[in-house]
């Protein structure tokens, strides 16, 4: 009997799993180390190891039991948790997508920045629509500025040749001084002050959410995008052509399929995507209470180069993107808990996204340290020797 190979979907989500835990468990050494009461204890391992044992123990469970309680504990927390992953899913699957046709998408940081940006300066300037009318159109702005944003890349990688790589970190750059140089502007700053604040926002223009939690009509939102990227890629021409050009852009040409337009496109929707996530960050309320939020200079902080790390653990598919985003809102939605609970410095939750970055980035090395995830090669059925004679 031959044995079977694995599924690669199969192979794939062991990997992911193993690089995860295995970022977890690098993690807690790490943790127990830089504590300089655990670490006290190993000096003295040899005669008292139950110490040491013990309170390494301890420490790690303290620690992932507070990151497990604040993000998902309760009803509140774990909202805490949706709040944090939808941008987190939105701008992931603008990156998600551009892998997908063989771009690398470092500019979700410029894109969700202008985004955000434009649909903040519709959300405090306009006044007087219904809600039915005012957050449609704030989410369109920030769609439209981001596929421009994200377009003009595109026009310029497929008309110049020039790399994406090279455009989208400057295209960052002018968007981060385009940022700031408008906030300081009065147009963008609220009365009174002027700090890079802007006014508050339209209640109109803002997300409903469930009273008394964080869950807001974004998340549910970015769970329909997600849908559409799987719709696009996997149900249309386009999708397969996209898909076509990511893996050979020259046979994909031969084949009838227009590199250069697949190429402007897919970088516009990957920015509107990512002005998908800037909008979620201005107009999503911020606390429980239901504060109105403002753009600020640094509100999208981090958020489209966390994007890239949530592509790659999601292996840039839209299911997976939405479970690496959830993963990852968890990890932020636990900070405080981690401080108030165990002790432990928030800045673990960096360490760990960029352990399981490492780990996912590396599935030969992951398979080295674990070698049993090997994948067997299937082994071919015996031949008869009639059949060999023939060959």
């Amino acid at each position: 009997m031959s044995e079977k190979a694995r599924p690669a979907w199969v192979q794939t989500t062991i990997i992911t799993v193993a690089s995860m835990l295995l970022a977890f468990v690098v993690a807690a050494v790490i943790m127990v180390v830089s504590d300089a009461e655990v670490a006290a204890k190993w000096a003295y391992f040899f005669s008292r190891p139950g110490d040491a044992l013990g309170a390494s123990w301890d420490k790690i469970a303290t620690t992932f039991y507070a990151m497990w309680y604040g993000s998902m504990g309760n009803w509140v927390n774990i909202t805490n948790t949706t709040a944090e992953a939808t941008p987190l899913i939105a701008a992931g699957l603008a990156v998600a997508i551009a892998f997908r046709a063989g771009l690398f998408n470092i500019g979700a940081q410029g894109q969700a920045m202008v985004g955000a940006l434009a649909a903040a300066f519709v959300g405090f300037t306009v006044k007087g629509l219904p809600i039915f009318l005012h957050l449609p159109l704030v989410i369109l702005v920030g769609l439209i500025t981001g596929a421009i944003w994200g377009g003009i890349v595109g026009v310029l990688k497929a008309r110049t040749g020039a790399h994406e790589v090279i455009l989208t970190i400057m295209m960052n750059y002018i968007a981060g001084s385009l940022l700031a140089y408008l906030m300081m502007q009065k147009a963008f700053q609220a009365p009174g002050r002027n700090d890079p604040i802007s006014p508050v926002l339209e209640w109109t223009a803002t997300m409903p959410r469930l009273a008394g939690t964080r869950l807001h009509l974004g998340f549910f939102i970015a769970l329909l995008a997600a849908f559409i990227v799987w719709w696009l890629l996997e149900r249309t021409k386009f999708g397969v052509q996209l898909k076509a050009v990511g893996l050979n852009p020259n046979a994909a040409a031969v084949s009838g399929a227009s590199v250069s337009n697949i190429t402007i496109i897919t970088m516009a929707l990957a920015g509107a995507f990512a002005g998908l996530g800037g909008v979620m960050m201005v107009s999503a309320p911020q606390l429980l209470t239901g504060t109105p939020t403002q753009m600020t200079g640094t509100i999208i902080g981090t958020l489209g180069f966390d994007a890239i790390t949530v592509a790659l653990l999601g292996r840039s598919r839209p299911l997976g993107v939405v479970l690496a985003g959830l993963l990852f809102g968890a990890l932020k939605a636990s900070r405080r808990t981690m401080i108030t609970m165990a002790g432990t410095p928030d800045k673990l939750t960096d360490l760990i996204q960029a352990l399981i970055v490492l780990f996912v980035a590396a599935p030969a090395f992951v398979v080295a340290i674990l070698p049993f995830l090997r994948e067997r090669k299937p082994k071919s059925a015996p031949r008869s020797a009639a059949k060999a004679a023939q060959a």
